[in-house]
């Protein structure tokens, strides 16, 4: 299965704010998980889907109110249940966030299950993303 990328979108509004009048970084991170999950989704069904960790958010630029945030989210690696995703999230051509989630696919009892899915990585970027992520996997047990 070839690697899809997601796309969606927040306004950032004043209840998104932190004391600096910049997006907090839980909504950042609560809208980045989101995104992650949005990816999970397009390959199981979501009641299947838990978050086991995120590897890592790195804040690259500021976001003011009434901006527009996008992120762009995949699946860049499967384990037998683990789906690692890419997220990145911009504005105004800024690179805002980078970084990966891990995901469990699970049964009705949230005991980790099989997906059967296997990834195709085309172009560089993506093989590239798919070996940190297979990195990524190993090193969460």
């Amino acid at each position: 299965m070839d690697i899809v990328t997601y796309t969606n979108h927040h306004l950032v509004k004043s209840e998104d704010l932190n004391h600096h009048g910049t997006l907090y970084a839980g909504r950042a991170a609560e809208w980045f998980v989101e995104a992650g999950f949005v990816a999970a989704a397009g390959l199981v069904p979501p009641k299947q889907i838990v978050c086991l960790k995120i590897h890592g958010m790195m804040f690259m630029h500021p976001v003011l109110p009434g901006e527009i945030v996008h992120f762009r989210s995949k699946i860049v690696a499967t384990g037998k249940s683990r789906l690692v995703a890419f997220i990145e999230m911009g504005c105004n051509n800024h690179d805002v966030v980078k970084g990966f989630i891990t995901f469990i696919n699970v049964d009705p009892e949230g005991h980790a299950f099989p997906h059967g899915i296997t990834l195709t990585a085309i172009s560089d970027e993506d093989r590239a993303l798919n070996e940190e992520g297979a990195r990524l996997m190993e090193t969460t047990g």
